[in-house]
């Protein structure tokens, strides 16, 4: 790939002609297409992106002028503009280039990002800076893929609307997806825009036709001309939504003209104000595979041959999502009531099967995590069930309307939370190591982690019939373990508990959460090999704690907890504060995600950097046991 092999800063784009400009696209694109099929990767979106982030690289002075990417699994191309294409063979691997912008990684990253619809936001606040320095920059942001669903782009642009003085070029990379085809009003719009000819065809007529007449011709059509922006929002009042803002549009442009591209982008550069740049582009250009996949045109992809597209490996066993999916169905079908929303992620998190088997019982809100919240909430308490299916992560930001608008109103709704506990190769921000920690503090809040797929059924079932309090059911990416039976089982109801390791004597307790309940057995038969006894208990529901479970731990010695949540505030701790509360003498000890970001890498090599495999368990529980607990001076409480 000789053009390149040339490309080793941006600023090597504006030596080449337009001819050269087209084959290095070809190149870059053939580039993805073999690294990505290699590595997995977000391959659809960036095979969409490279004629568009070439220009923008040829006009923009990065890292200078900041070019910021929302949804930022569409910065590939970007990574290779700027001198990282030698890194493509580590991408998502440990030690390996990220798979989103990353400050640590190159000067031409402003930021870490991956979450959708904060770019504009980090644009305003940027742009905002530099004028107030008095520097002369302009700020790029990249939006698209969705992005423009979330609430948030919209805060953004209703302030950079009130501030015209900002050196800010908002290019909205058009590609009518985020994973499946992007939904509601904006995208509507957006579509109409692409494809209604009406404004041009009629400027054309005009000028036509009133050029013809004698003598005021010219004359007249200048100032019918002038009309240009009453013509385009009364033709297309779609453009007149951004009009209404207050930010000058242009646009739609082909996204894959580099040309065209060059040439409106220098024009937005040159503006000096805040100006939207609309490009209509396609994702998974010049993959025929990717382009002919309806589901998501390969929006993330693992390992796959490089020709067909067809995956490397068949999946031999079930996940969690498919589980989930499965049962969803099934509880359709017993539950007239039941509905699921999804926030642009149909797919991903298995409601793909319910759509087509209940296709007026589903609902796409796009990114809007907080809005599907608070719509599930009023749909509760309008007689329907909603099941709003997330990715842990996304939860985050819903937090406030789980706690005010889901839980207050004790509104019957249940959230399942895909991909929960460490993901691995999308990186910190796609661990989904929160959640525990901060539905702790919603009151009445019912939470529940399987440890496989009957227990994910059995919480399911339980959960769409529940209409006075919020469920989440959360569950990893990962494949289904093995089942794993209970020897015997305490309590009823939300206070039931498993045994799944019964050893009379034992005076140390493993309690494992979720998935983890399997690690638990595993860390005991590593104890047990160095002599020491455990009993294993699964919780199965971590909120609210159980009375019935902390009884039970109260009368072990040492009390250990597993999970895939981080410590401070999780199921452990939780445990932890009730045995307090009970004035139990035994010791707790919480062992979980440490309370910081972690680097991307495999599932397993990020449970081993964090400390969670069953072999350095075995050691700090062995560590516990060894260690007598240190007393304390008189008077002074003794800290568990």
């Amino acid at each position: 790939m000789p053009l390149l092999d040339s490309i080793t800063h941006p600023r090597d784009l504006r030596a080449l002609s337009k001819r050269q400009l087209e084959a290095l696209a070809d190149e870059i694109r053939a580039f993805l297409i073999t690294k990505v099929s290699r590595t997995g990767g977000h391959l659809g979106p960036n095979l969409g992106t490279v004629e568009l982030t070439m220009a923008i690289h040829r006009v923009f002075d990065s890292p200078h002028d900041p070019i910021i990417f929302d949804t930022g699994h569409q910065a590939y191309v970007h990574k290779i503009l700027t001198g990282r294409a030698a890194g493509f063979d580590g991408l998502r691997q440990r030690g390996g280039l990220s798979g989103y912008p990353e400050r640590a990684e190159s000067e031409h990253d402003w930021l870490t990002s991956s979450h959708a619809s904060s770019a504009l936001s980090w644009g305003e606040g940027m742009a905002k800076a530099f004028h107030l320095k008095g520097e002369k920059r302009t700020v790029v942001v990249v939006v698209g893929d969705g992005a423009l669903t979330g609430g948030m782009a919209w805060e953004a642009l209703n302030n950079i609307a009130a501030q015209p003085h900002l050196r800010l070029v908002i290019v909205v990379n058009d590609n009518g997806r985020s994973y499946t085809p992007t939904v509601g009003g904006l995208a509507n719009h957006l579509s109409m825009l692409r494809t209604d000819a009406r404004y041009e065809q009629t400027l054309s007529f005009i000028k036509r036709t009133v050029n013809r007449i004698p003598l005021v011709g010219r004359a007249l059509y200048d100032l019918l001309h002038g009309f240009k922006t009453g013509v385009k929002d009364v033709l297309t009042p779609e453009h007149g939504l951004f009009a209404d803002l207050g930010i000058k549009y242009t646009g739609p442009i082909d996204g894959h003209d580099i040309g065209a591209l060059t040439n409106l982008l220098d024009q937005a550069r040159q503006f000096g104000q805040p100006v939207i740049v609309h490009c209509v582009t396609r994702k998974g250009k010049g993959f025929h595979a990717a382009e002919n996949h309806e589901e998501d045109r390969f929006h993330a992809v693992g390992q796959i041959n490089e020709f067909t597209g067809e995956p490397l490996s068949a999946a031999l066993q079930a996940t969690w999502t498919d589980a989930f999916a499965e049962t969803m169905v099934r509880l359709g079908g017993e539950h007239r009531h039941l509905v699921a929303i999804t926030a642009a992620m149909l797919y991903p998190v298995g409601l793909g099967r319910f759509a087509a088997t209940y296709p007026d019982r589903i609902y796409d809100v796009g990114i809007a995590e907080q809005h599907a919240i608070a719509s599930a909430a009023a749909m509760a308490t309008a007689g329907l069930h909603p099941v709003v299916a997330l990715y842990s992560t996304f939860l985050n930001r819903a937090y406030d309307q789980v706690l005010m608008d889901a839980a207050l109103h004790r509104s019957g709704v249940t959230i399942t939370l895909d991909r929960a506990g460490i993901t691995g190769t999308d990186g910190p921000s796609h661990n989904g190591m929160w959640d525990i920690s901060l539905m702790s503090t919603v009151p009445g809040l019912q939470l529940t982690a399987p440890r496989d797929q009957q227990r994910l059924e059995e919480a399911m079932e339980r959960a769409v019939t529940v209409d006075d309090a919020v469920t989440v059911v959360r569950f990893s990416k990962e494949r289904l373990p093995n089942p794993i039976d209970a020897v015997a089982s305490e309590g009823t109801g939300l206070e039931r508990f498993d045994l799944l390791r019964l050893v009379p004597g034992a005076r140390v307790l493993l309690v494992g959460i979720g998935q983890f309940a399997g690690l638990a057995l595993e860390v005991a038969d590593r104890l047990a090999d160095q002599g020491v006894m455990s009993t294993v208990v699964d919780p199965l529901w971590c909120l609210p704690v159980s009375s019935a479970l902390v009884d039970y731990a109260a009368r072990f010695d040492l009390v250990v907890t597993i999970e895939d949540n981080l410590v401070p505030g999780g199921a452990g701790q939780q445990l932890r504060a009730a045995l307090d509360e009970r004035d139990s003498a035994s010791r707790v000890h919480c062992i979980g995600i440490p309370q910081r970001f972690l680097a991307h890498g495999s599932r397993q090599e990020v449970l081993e950097e964090a400390g969670l495999t069953a072999p350095q368990i075995m050691l700090r529980v062995l560590d516990f046991v060894l260690t007598p607990q240190r007393q304390q001076p008189a008077g002074v409480e003794r800290s568990r």
